[in-house]
């Protein structure tokens, strides 16, 4: 697979987590540690599948623990922060400090070997974060003291992320298909945590069923098996920079499904997103 079209399939999750928020409001009421046992249980149970399918299976025990426990570590670690630091901060000043991780990916990947962190990935990821500041914030903050614990969550989770991403291509050999025992491994901590933490809430319609069916195959599924592939092998400056489209497309997609409202905000942030991709863009075909 050539560089640019493991990116492009990296972009594949970018186009998923789009979803995320829609279907996270159709699963309601299920809270939030439940909800992760079983997503990550459809997602995990769909790679197994797959890994039957293909015959990957002599791989995946040729992967060094180590990567397991990083890899469950990254997805379980950042959903479990997320969701946490949400609960402590208002969402829109919690989520803006989340979505550092793609600002933080391109700064972290110029430590990797054959990588280089130039001026103009930096400027793009700078210009991408400014839009999905615009989304998520609405054009106001209130930052306030007493939500300090909650930000902090929200500062680990985004360093988490950016982390797993940009260590993937470190911390040894691992096939995409480890990606199955990551979600398994999140699904199995996360349960416990939910009957300690948690009260059982599932949804009551088929439409919320649906949702977490949805959030299993596609945005706490697939997305991470094309991730790794992207992460991996692809321009990871240019991914990164490349996944403030996702807030964006997010909203769209509210909008269109009828639960957020268009606004100026949102054109703002459009230019501002797609720009900063354009120059992160630019940037990668000339250092090519």
């Amino acid at each position: 697979m050539t560089r640019t079209t493991a990116t492009a399939v990296g972009f594949i999750a970018v186009l998923m987590w789009a979803l995320l928020a829609l279907f996270t409001v159709g699963s309601e009421p299920t809270p939030p540690l439940l909800l992760n046992a079983l997503c990550f249980a459809i997602a995990g149970a769909l790679g197994l599948l797959w890994v039957a399918a293909t015959g990957t299976m002599a791989a995946l025990r040729r992967v060094p623990m180590r990567v397991y426990v990083f890899g469950t570590l990254g997805l379980f670690g950042y959903h479990a922060l997320y969701f946490s630091a949400l609960r402590l901060a208002p969402a829109a000043e919690a989520g803006l400090i989340a979505y550092l991780w793609p600002l933080l990916i391109v700064i972290f990947s110029g430590l990797l070997p054959g990588e280089r962190l130039r001026s103009g990935h930096m400027l793009g990821a700078l210009l991408g974060f400014a839009g999905a500041a615009l989304i998520i914030t609405g054009g106001g903050l209130g930052f306030s003291p007493e939500h300090l614990p909650g930000y902090m969550l929200a500062l680990l989770c985004a360093l988490t992320w950016s982390s797993y991403s940009v260590l993937s291509r470190l911390v040894g050999y691992a096939p995409t298909a480890s990606v199955t025992v990551f979600c398994l491994a999140s699904a199995a901590l996360s349960l416990p945590l939910h009957l300690l933490l948690e009260d059982t809430v599932l949804p009551d319609t088929a439409l919320g069923w649906a949702a977490i069916l949805g959030l299993g195959v596609g945005p706490v599924g697939l997305a991470f098996f094309v991730w790794d592939i992207g992460v991996k092998q692809g321009d990871i400056q240019l991914l990164g920079t490349s996944s403030y489209a996702a807030p964006l497309l997010s909203t769209v997609v509210l909008v269109i499904a009828g639960v957020a409202a268009p606004s100026f905000t949102l054109l703002w942030a459009a230019l501002l997103i797609t720009g900063g991709a354009g120059v992160a863009a630019y940037t990668s075909m000339k250092r090519r």
